[in-house]
């Protein structure tokens, strides 16, 4: 079942962070997930092929430059044909659990989801981290 509350809570327990997708835009998504987990003190990488900090912190260009990908849950707030990309990288580095926000999946991406045995792995269909995320977060304590 993707985004059952196991993948939700096995994400929400990794010690880092990443977001693919935020941006200089105030008003997109990516942008406000990326300050959902710095408002909450986590140790959250934002990733972006061409700029070098968004909101103060420091950006890597791709997924494969982050130091500890095997420890590093990935939000990914990006258009489906992108999102494809992320997830074979993720697949790869063997990241332990992924969040797409509504929007970045379509049929290819939840294809090779189910191709490729990340169903446990990866929310999708809908859940937003912004809505669920402290509720979660409260949850593991």
């Amino acid at each position: 079942m993707p985004g059952s509350v196991e993948v939700k809570k096995l994400f929400l327990s990794s010690p880092k962070y990443a977001v693919v997708g935020a941006s200089k835009d105030q008003s997109k998504f990516g942008t406000k997930v990326l300050k959902w987990y710095l408002a909450r003190n986590k140790d959250v990488t934002p990733i972006h092929p061409k700029e070098d900090e968004l909101e103060g912190v420091r950006t890597i260009r791709q997924l494969s430059d982050l130091p500890t990908p095997t420890e590093t849950s990935v939000s990914i707030i990006t258009p489906p044909k992108v999102t494809l990309g992320i997830l074979e990288q993720a697949k790869a580095l063997s990241v332990p659990a992924l969040w797409l926000q509504p929007g970045a999946e379509d049929e290819a991406v939840i294809k090779y989801i189910n191709d490729n045995g990340l169903g446990g792995k990866v929310i999708y269909g809908g859940p937003c981290i912004l809505v669920e995320g402290d509720g979660i977060i409260k949850s593991l304590l």
